[in-house]
């Protein structure tokens, strides 16, 4: 009975055994899936859409072949086909019943765009390359593999380089699922099942060796009459030993033994399968509560996501610093405005006439902290970033409001300045976005478009000025190094041309428009641009005043003596954080800032 489980073991193994291998093998199909992007027209762009991307699921394989060099980004797919609006290109789609299709896109009428590169130019030789709406982009000549996951709400877009055709041989594949969870149980089960047919078996043979076993004849009874020595001796006459015979039958035994396990250890070795060849029993991790900011009802998503700003950020650093090391105001232009750019080019035009005049701090290229994005899939769009960065082994921290004027322009930096507060307002997080804040808006302690004209008429005043209450002075440092700088320097003209000239202060609203975003309490961050003036003027038609002791102001006129006098101004970019109608405290605090001497000229007569 033995031998008859011994072999049903044995069977039933082979069986599980040869399962578990078919799985793995003939019975587990492809392991991807390909599909080909056709086009047939030769336009320089062809956007692949989300949904194209998604049809299976999993991570895609985009491959793409041609001459040349290749180019390939992706990004939010609102985003791509506003940079696409003023040009023609493939559009791959995925139609209503469900087959893959391309459309070529006609520009629209209505679209502006600027064209000539990621920042401006003519659409037809506009490149596509290193545009802030890409939240990633890759080159390669001859054949370009990227593996990506992106969900549907984002797009690929394959060019050359925007104005030869865009390669036609592209596919997308998919991983398909071919996980076999009982292949490596079948195997094991096999294994430990032919092991146990393999003790069975033993077991058999031992117990029909024992029942054919040698039978001994009983030994003659001794005579009465004789010695036990010779007794002994005759009784070891007529014994028949079996003792050798079975040592050697053991040993045969026991290479049977040794041989037929091979088979099982086969088994088991070929079990030792990936992860996919077993069941997953790992339970679901136990998610922690954290804290939710459900964005408004209608906010629409932000214009930046994090990846993004990284990027952007880096684009930005890298080309100041180029810009500043050439003393290139044009290449300045392409990542800087307003304020940040004019000080920039009044730097730029001091430190090429004076040998020892230093440079402006530079852009922090990584470190961000902090980041708002404005929650708009429209333009112009703005976002606050503030980032860290060790200068002189100590770290600064940088805030900054970078603006993009529409789809085709980079991103330019608007205001910069030194982080100054210890405690900045609540802000929604980068995945929910704010609002912009109209500079006319009256759910604040004050509209953006009259904090800097409070402000300037703080510096001018002090705590004469009617706005004095509106703004916290506790922790302004800025005003308290300007009102300390100014008496200084008043003091200092008085001991030498007091009876000849006169200093006069005055601070007014810079150029540039405010930029304000909105935070968790109802309130704002703004950012301003204010100018301050220092007059020098003669008191008497015979004086004149020279500037024997300012480089920098003669540098910039462009004479050294003036009968009527000189002015110079200081631009002045502040962020500021205004509180909403009905906060506790209303008083508005100063955040960062930054001054920079902006232009000094002789007055005319």
């Amino acid at each position: 009975m033995r031998f008859v489980w011994a072999v049903a073991a044995f069977v039933l193994a082979a069986l599980m055994i040869a399962t578990g291998i078919a799985q793995r093998t003939v019975f587990q199909g492809p392991k991807s899936e390909t599909a080909t992007i056709k086009t047939t027209q030769s336009e320089p762009y062809t956007l692949i859409d989300g949904a194209v991307l998604n049809k299976l699921p999993g991570a895609q394989t985009l491959r793409a072949h041609g001459d040349g060099t290749i180019f390939v980004s992706y990004g939010r797919t609102a985003d791509m086909t506003a940079w696409l609006a003023d040009t023609t290109y493939n559009h791959v789609t995925v139609a209503k019943n469900g087959k893959t299709t391309t459309t070529v896109v006609e520009p629209d009428a209505a679209a502006g765009g600027t064209g000539g590169s990621a920042d401006s130019g003519d659409d037809s030789t506009r490149s596509p390359i290193n545009s802030d709406l890409w939240l990633d982009e890759f080159q390669q000549d001859g054949t370009l593999e990227q593996p990506l996951r992106l969900p549907a709400t984002m797009s690929v877009l394959v060019a050359s380089d925007g104005s030869a055709p865009a390669p036609s041989d592209v596919t997308v594949t998919w991983p398909l699922e071919t996980s076999t969870p009982w292949a490596g149980p079948l195997m094991v089960g096999g294994g430990i099942l032919m092991l146990v047919g393999v003790f069975l078996y033993i077991l058999g043979i031992r117990h029909a060796r024992r029942s054919r076993g040698p039978r001994r004849k009983a030994l003659p009874p001794l005579p009465e009459t004789e010695p036990i020595d010779i007794a002994i001796e005759g009784g070891d006459k007529g014994v028949i030993s079996a003792g050798r015979a079975t040592t050697r039958r053991a040993v045969s035994g026991r290479k049977a033994f040794a041989a037929i396990p091979v088979v099982a250890v086969s088994a088991l070795l070929l079990s030792g399968c990936s992860a996919d060849a077993w069941p997953q029993f790992g339970g679901s991790p136990t998610p922690t509560p954290t804290a939710t900011i459900v964005a408004p009802e209608g906010q629409q998503p932000p214009a930046v996501t994090a990846t993004q700003a990284d990027r952007i950020l880096g684009h930005i650093s890298s080309t100041v610093a180029s810009a500043d090391e050439k003393r290139d105001q044009d290449l300045a232009a392409t990542r800087l405005a307003g304020a940040a750019l004019a000080e920039r080019v009044t730097n730029y035009t001091l430190r090429g006439k004076i040998a020892d005049y230093k440079a402006l701090p530079t852009i922090p290229a990584k470190g961000i902290k902090v980041f708002l994005p404005q929650a708009y899939d429209g333009w112009p769009r703005t976002v606050m970033l503030i980032a860290e960065q060790k200068a002189d082994k100590a770290v600064t921290s940088t805030i900054m409001m970078i603006t993009q004027s529409d789809p085709w322009s980079n991103y330019r930096l608007a205001y910069v300045g030194d982080l100054e507060a210890t405690q900045l307002p609540d802000v929604a997080p980068y995945y929910v976005g704010a609002s912009a804040v109209p500079p006319d808006s009256s759910f604040l302690v004050m509209p953006p478009e009259d904090l800097a004209k409070a402000y300037a008429d703080i510096i001018t005043q002090g705590d004469k000025s009617t706005y004095a209450g509106d703004f916290d002075a506790a922790g302004d440092q800025f005003r308290a190094s300007i009102d300390a700088d100014r008496k200084r320097r008043l003091a200092e003209f008085n001991k030498t041309a007091s009876t000849t000239g006169r200093l006069t202060f005055s601070s007014t609203p810079g150029a540039q428009a405010p930029l304000a975003l909105a935070t968790l309490e109802s309130g704002a961050i703004v950012a301003v641009n204010l100018n301050e003036t220092d007059t020098v003027t003669p008191t008497s038609a015979d004086a004149v005043i020279k500037l024997t002791n300012n480089p920098t102001v003669k540098a910039l006129a462009g004479v050294d003596q003036s009968q009527t006098g000189f002015t110079t101004t200081y631009s002045d970019q502040l962020f500021f954080y205004v509180p909403g109608q009905g906060s506790g405290d209303t008083r508005i605090r100063l955040l960062g800032f930054a001054s920079n001497i902006l232009g000094a000229k002789a007055i005319s007569k």
